[in-house]
């Protein structure tokens, strides 16, 4: 095997060894915190974690982030929203350079907390399990969220960093690329 292949093999194993590790913690960390919140806290009483400073309470979600909610059983229609944001997610992460490793970690943290919320949606119609928050931040409350939750909003924001990092090098590679001589010389 040439060693340009070799390095690609390598790139390529770091790539799949990333979404490998990070998919199941999340997916795992996701459904073994829903499933303790649900015994621990559905008496309606809730809990806390750092002396209070961030509240457990046992919330179900049956609309989008923040309770945005679509009809009387959103279910149906989040679903195959999922889905379909799933695929995409899965193609820019087929599509990414294999030296990309930050955009590759965003999109497994995405893809990883898409899942774990699509699990609940499709166990049941009762909704995503929520049980962290609300948290206070002085001027609002953060509503309820999950671990899936905390892995598809960093992935976002590391995503979005991903992609506006690799806007603002491209004008810089433009730049530092040399000139091609046309014919005869000329430019």
């Amino acid at each position: 095997m040439a060693p340009h292949s070799l390095g690609r093999l390598r790139l390529l194993r770091t790539k799949a060894y990333l979404l490998g590790t990070i998919l199941p913690v999340i997916l795992v960390a996701d459904v073994l915190t829903k499933r303790w919140a649900m015994s621990a806290l559905s008496n309606n009483q809730g809990s806390e974690l750092l002396g209070g400073l961030i509240p457990l309470n046992l919330a179900f979600n049956r609309g989008a982030a923040f309770g945005l909610s679509i009809g009387n059983d959103p279910r149906w229609f989040f679903i195959p929203v999922t889905l379909l944001a799933l695929v995409l997610l899965a193609y820019l992460f087929v599509k990414t350079e294999d030296t990309d490793r930050f955009r590759v970690f965003a999109l497994s943290l995405v893809l990883a907390g898409a899942l774990g919320n699509l699990i609940d949606r499709v166990r049941w119609d009762r909704g995503v399990v929520d049980f962290i928050g609300p948290i206070d931040l002085g001027f609002m409350d953060w509503p309820i969220f999950n671990v899936a939750d905390m892995a598809i909003s960093c992935g976002a924001v590391a995503l979005a960093i991903s992609f506006w990092t690799e806007e603002t090098e491209e004008p810089a590679k433009k730049a530092e690329a040399p000139i091609e001589a046309g014919p005869e010389g000329t430019n």
